[in-house]
């Protein structure tokens, strides 16, 4: 058998009070993709900034995590249109410094299972519209139709969130006219939309088979959030290269080139403010950092919950805030090892979304009144075949990862007790849902029962354990219709040098957070000098490869 080859999960340094400056150019509260983002450019542009990360690791999201000598993602399942030339792909080789390599999956990058019925959604547009027509020939129109609004959506986003680069007044003034700027879709939910182009509810039923990706049914749901999300994967799906960790990895020396730090154990207990200006922010151990500008990344509600001072709750009613605004729903994930290699067990790098029927809406509800219920939605991932590293580091071994929705009043009883230490009736209860969601692997990969050598469940308390969440939510803020009409979630705080950034700025996923981080820092630059970081966009030159061609990129626009 070959030996592994070590790489180390955890990126960052370990924070102790003395081991940061007194000061820097910009503070970012939270590890995750658009933290990250917000750091790397600004390192680029000359200033020095401290990320702080609570967690023993960097990343957010990103972050791998290893046992019993298996790896996984927590939150990279897949990411579109980083495998070919495009503006997301251009955006993390700037901040990575072309470091991030990404390796394609399979051309079926999602399999849609509605009882007993597949679908496939096949990478490249003429073959998602090919493939779909084929179980539903008398809809082929509607299917091309909805691949060219779904594009339509996608090309018009820029202007939809233009106002996010913009200052706060500025913004909503840019809110009121935007309606007469972009389609009128993206103002509707999603069942809304896709039932005024056809009464196939099964067809409606498949197209929506990636809800997971965002949390919300169809009648929930933005259709702007399921357009976003389908147009991102149209072109298929692609995994980095050496796992998920490696996307902290390859950003963050591209923070310290400029003197900065990404500190990990680093537990911020508040942001710092006088005179309704963010000055710096005092650690858990007392100590306190300062800056000219403060990012937070820790997620709207921790941040207007935990972070601010008591007086600016008051002085600018954030209760009001949170009144539109809705958690995003929590999850249950399964991660499991096997015995095998991918090819041994017969394994490939397509997702499974795996669904009782395709009545998305009342399987959800029935299944949030009864957790015995069968499960509304299954998601099952391979990692270990969508890296093309995995065999060099884990060699004879095998990923798998499984998630469904979850409640948090579920797990509330057992809501501030330690890890392993929650007593029977919760490992009991663990234990019906691993079993359940086990025999829904089983029930596609049989040959898997036999080889299972390692096997662990989390549940909301993890994530708000790993998160410092409340609820359990892993997707940050639902996606509302509503939720786009409010100005709190613009990147600038009514707090001077308090500036909002991840996916709360924008949207969900890695490519939302992403862009969260290049809006949030060019708001911070203004209007004139915001410019400097679609420069560094556009002047980033591709390393090309020995006797390779060189790959010409299109020009980047404002958001993707």
């Amino acid at each position: 058998m070959a030996k592994a080859k070590k790489v180390k999960v955890r990126t960052g340094k370990r924070y102790r009070s003395g081991r940061s400056d007194d000061h820097y150019d910009a503070i970012v509260v939270g590890s995750g993709i658009g933290g990250l983002t917000n750091a790397a450019l600004l390192s680029l542009l000359g200033k020095k900034v401290c990320v702080l990360e609570q967690h023993y690791t960097a990343g957010g999201y990103t972050h791998a995590y290893e046992r019993e000598g298996y790896e996984w993602d927590v939150g990279v399942h897949y990411i579109g249109e980083v495998h070919k030339p495009s503006t997301m792909k251009r955006m993390f080789d700037v901040i990575s410094e072309g470091r991030l390599k990404w390796a394609a999956m399979d051309p079926v990058y999602d399999k849609i299972i509605l009882g007993d019925k597949e679908f496939n959604f096949v990478a490249g547009r003429g073959n998602f519209i090919d493939e779909l027509s084929k179980h539903f020939p008398q809809e082929r129109q509607m299917i091309t139709d909805y691949v060219q609004l779904i594009r339509k959506i996608s090309s018009q986003t820029p202007k939809f969130f233009a106002g996010q680069a913009m200052p706060r007044w500025m913004s909503k003034c840019y809110n009121l006219v935007r309606p007469f700027l972009v389609c009128k879709e993206f103002f509707k939910n999603t069942r809304e939309v896709l039932e005024g182009m056809t009464k196939n509810q099964e067809l409606i039923s498949v197209l929506t088979g990636q809800w997971g990706n965002y949390g919300q049914t169809p009648r929930d749901a933005s259709f702007l959030m399921h357009a976003l999300i389908a147009k991102h994967y149209l072109a298929g799906g692609a995994y980095p290269v050496g796992g998920a960790a490696d996307i902290a990895r390859s950003i963050i020396p591209t923070v310290q080139k400029s003197g900065g730090e990404v500190f990990t154990y680093a537990d911020v207990d508040e942001i710092l403010v006088k005179n309704n200006t963010a000055y710096g922010v005092r650690m858990a151990d007392g100590s306190e950092i300062t800056a000219d500008t403060i990012f937070t990344n820790a997620g709207f509600m921790n941040t207007i919950d935990k972070l601010l001072p008591e007086e600016s709750k008051k002085r600018h009613k954030v209760e009001n805030w949170k009144k539109n605004l809705h958690r995003s729903s929590a999850h249950l994930g399964i991660y499991a090892g096997f015995k095998g290699t991918n090819e041994e067990l017969g394994l490939n790098s397509t997702n499974l979304w795996m669904y009782p029927d395709g009545d998305h809406e009342a399987n959800l509800d029935k299944y949030k009144k009864d957790p015995l219920a069968d499960f509304p939605l299954v998601y099952i991932s391979f990692p270990s075949s969508k890296d093309p590293d995995w065999h060099n580091r884990f060699p004879g071994k095998s990923t798998v990862e499984i998630v469904t929705p979850a409640l948090m009043e579920w797990f509330e009883q057992w809501d501030g007790t330690e890890w392993n230490k929650r007593g029977e009736d919760y490992e009991a209860f663990k234990a019906q849902f691993t079993t359940r969601l086990l025999e829904k692997l089983y029930e596609r990969h049989p040959q898997l029962r036999d080889k299972l050598d390692f096997v662990e469940l989390s549940t909301p308390l993890s994530t708000n354990w790993y998160q410092k969440n409340s609820g359990g939510e892993m997707l940050a803020l639902d996606h509302f219709v509503e939720r786009f009409k409010e100005s709190c979630l613009h990147p600038q705080m009514p707090i001077k040098n308090l500036y909002l950034t991840g996916s709360d700025a924008m949207t969900a996923g890695v490519g939302g957070a992403l862009m969260g981080g290049v809006m949030s820092t060019m708001s911070l630059l203004g209007l004139k000098n915001g410019k400097k970081v679609m420069q560094l966009f556009k002047n980033y030159q591709e390393p090309v490869e020995e006797d390779q061609p060189e790959v010409v990129v299109p020009s980047v626009k404002a958001a993707s």
